[in-house]
């Protein structure tokens, strides 16, 4: 699901609230959890899940095509932990 098919479909289910109004939600939810993860901070949505950051050190990777080993640089990495409500959910 993309995020216009989100809009879309909390649109069809909110009759009463308009396109834009819905679309301008759904970007602030996304920019709230964005900018959490990037001050390093956890989103934990009940039942849904957990947002956090990893980090991935510095390694020697290597080059597909070529077989020469390549340098990748540590980085931040974002981790989505599914809930123990969305699992069951999933599982039934």
């Amino acid at each position: 699901m993309t995020k216009s098919e989100l809009i879309a479909r909390l649109a069809e289910q909110n009759p009463s609230l308009y396109h834009r109004d819905l679309e301008q939600l759904v970007n602030t939810v996304f920019e709230t959890i964005t900018k959490a993860l990037e001050g390093g901070d956890r989103v934990e949505l009940r039942g849904f899940g957990a947002f956090s950051v990893r980090e991935r050190k510095a390694r020697i990777g290597r080059n597909p095509r070529t077989g020469e080993p390549v340098n990748v640089e540590a980085k931040r990495m974002p981790f989505f932990k599914m809930g123990k409500g969305m699992r069951e959910r999933l599982n039934k």
